[in-house]
């Protein structure tokens, strides 16, 4: 979860604590409890850590200022050990001379600590980090590699490590087992980081490292060995995304920049697959032909958060374009109940990063199981996009707030062309209604556009209800999911308690939670079960609910129900989702944004969740 930098270059080049610190603050996403960085200068190791945010630590620099020509740094986000400065990383041993940071969960670290019972004395923290160092320590006799590669091998765990020694002030030793990292290929200088968003300033050219990969980095040289000790080549990929896109460019926060990138964000996942007028579909990363679609017997989708919700979705497209029965899971659950799996079986992971840990694990199960696997991701080269038999990339470019917007509409649209595609392949739908959806598709990007033009008026309705404690989320069918999805949204970035149901089980048990005090947020665009979100939504107004009703723009008859409506351009019901969640996503912004809670970095929350 947590975020790492690292940088090497020729000595009176650039100042590596300044490289460091600009990449940490692009991958303020994955970590925020505690920073720090580690430099080697005169032979010595100097180290600067500070509790909080990344701000504090530049502070504590300027303060006390440094510079090298190779760095280490990290934002952390707690696993072991309170947010402290002693718990912060870097993490040195005890004669400060090497040094390290690390993202993941080392598993066996307390037997690992009783084993260096003489060091016990040397231990300053409470993380299971500590123990790595030490074992390097131990381990090391003037050659930092090998001390790292037998280190790792007494390892149980995910790592993603960034190691200096003040003996080697040109060379910095990284790994990965479970947890992302990239190198950055430069000219007489070379980088390491655990995203792609911390590089892209300094290069396009990255290498992606696989699971057990050690590899050592000068300024000029990049040697990479796997366990064994074996040397191996891994392709420099060129990464294409505008740095820019990871600026504010004039918004108050990344989270409403990034809604109202959603036109681009989702016409670029469209553009090259779909083509309405023909009624047609080319999705060339994905080579299921005609056979190998109609010999799917299921579908399992598996994702966690916003992911979920989005595949939640793509049941009622699987389903009701290709015919195909389709189970939505969530991932931390899926390897744990024993599904049944077979050859025919289609597994679907979503994920924005393609490194969250759980998801991966279930599709690690699904191919022991033999299964055909697929991947909807939007970072090419990450973990799940290696791992499956086919991926869709969604074109969403950098996503830096922590509550999913644009990666969750890019994840909708990937799904639409890959139900309807299936349904084409399938002829389970007439040509003339493939048309008609990829039509409907095509035109979505305009008419968010034309929302998003009015989304101030979302302002006004959230000044409304800003002080509320509790909302409830009603949606059917299709918008069943949005709803769960929209009461994720207002929970992660304004910490209000708020809960999606399916609006028909209201009457099973929840409507007794319903009294004047709570909103209820209505998803009534026209549907075949529109007239039942009405009969529901009457039951909550009849014992004393305020309603907030998302409607389509020709419906005048929820003016009756409701003095809060907010009107979305008209689509057809199963394109809906892709419309009705950005309402949602700017309600959930405004309110966060009137109670003053930090939209884009919410508490105890990271971007990428890439341990269990």
């Amino acid at each position: 979860m947590c975020g790492i930098v690292g940088y090497v270059g020729k000595k009176n080049a650039k100042n590596a604590v300044e490289v460091v610190l600009k990449g940490l603050k692009k991958l303020e996403y994955r970590g925020y409890d505690s920073a720090g960085i580690a430099v080697v200068c005169n032979n010595l190791l100097h180290i600067r850590r500070s509790v909080g945010k990344l701000c504090n630590l530049t502070d504590k620099i300027a303060q006390d200022p440094i510079s090298s020509n190779i760095a280490i740094g990290h934002t952390r986000w707690a696993t072991h050990g309170k947010p402290s400065e002693n718990n912060a990383h870097p993490h040195t041993d005890a004669s400060n001379s090497i040094v390290i940071v690390h993202n993941g969960i080392i598993e066996n670290y307390a037997d690992l600590k009783s084993q260096l019972k003489e060091n016990l004395k040397d231990f300053k923290s409470q993380t299971d980090t500590e123990v790595i160092v030490h074992l390097i320590k131990k381990y090391y006799k003037g050659d930092l590699l090998d001390a790292v590669k037998k280190t790792l091998s007494k390892v149980k765990g995910s790592y993603a490590l960034g190691v200096i020694c003040k003996d080697d002030p040109y060379t910095i030793i990284c790994a990965r087992q479970e947890a992302p990292l990239i190198i950055g290929v430069g000219v007489k200088e070379n980088f390491i980081a655990s995203d792609i968003p911390a590089l892209l300033t300094y290069t396009r050219d990255m290498i992606f490292l696989e699971n057990g990969d050690i590899a050592k980095i000068t300024k000029d040289k990049i040697v990479i060995i796997d366990k064994e000790g074996n040397e191996q080549n891994r392709e420099i990929k060129t990464i294409n995304w505008d740095p820019v896109l990871a600026e504010k460019a004039g918004y108050k926060h990344f989270m409403l920049k990034e809604i109202f990138e959603q036109p681009r964000t989702i016409e670029e996942t469209l553009r090259g697959r779909i083509y309405p007028n023909e009624g047609k579909i080319h999705v060339e990363e994905v080579k299921l032909n005609k056979e190998d679609v109609r010999n799917i017997s299921n579908i399992y989708v598996i994702a966690c958060g916003s992911s979920y919700h989005a595949g939640f979705v793509s049941k009622f497209l699987f389903e009701n374009f290709a015919k195909i029965p389709t189970e939505v899971d969530i991932a931390s659950e899926f390897r744990y109940r024993n599904p049944i799996l077979s050859e025919k079986t289609l597994v679907i992971a979503i994920s924005q990063s393609g490194e969250t840990a759980d998801t991966l694990a279930a599709l690690r199960l699904a191919k022991s199981k033999g299964c055909q696997t697929l991947a909807i991701c939007n970072v090419v080269g990450s973990s799940i996009s290696r791992e499956t038999n086919h991926v869709v990339y969604t074109h969403c470019g950098i996503e830096v707030g922590v509550a999913s917007t644009k990666a969750f509409t890019g994840q909708l649209t990937a799904l639409y062309i890959l139900a309807l595609d299936f349904a084409s392949k399938k002829e389970s739908l007439s040509k003339e209604d493939i048309k008609k959806y990829l039509q409907e598709l095509w035109e979505i990007p305009v008419k968010i556009g034309d929302f998003l033009e009015n989304a101030q008026e979302l302002n006004k309705i959230a000044k409304l209800f800003d002080q509320k404690k509790d909302f409830l989320y009603l949606g059917r069918h299709v918008n069943y999911p949005v709803a769960l999805e929209g009461a994720l949204k207002l929970k992660e970035i304004s910490y209000i308690h708020a809960e999606g149901y399916a609006a028909g089980e209201m009457k099973h048990g929840p409507i007794a939670l319903i009294d004047e005090s709570i909103p209820i947020v209505s998803i009534a665009t026209n549907s075949k079960v529109y007239e039942k979100m009405i009969s529901n939504m009457e039951e909550a107004k009849a014992r004393g609910a305020t309603i907030i009703v998302i409607a389509s723009s020709n419906n005048r008859e929820v003016l009756t129900k409701s003095e809060h409506v907010i009107y979305v351009p008209e689509t057809d019901e199963f394109v809906s989702p892709l419309i009705s969640v950005v309402p949602l996503q700017l309600l959930a912004y405004y309110i966060s944004v009137n109670l003053g809670c930090d939209v884009d970095q919410p508490r105890n929350l990271a971007k990428s969740v890439t341990v269990e």
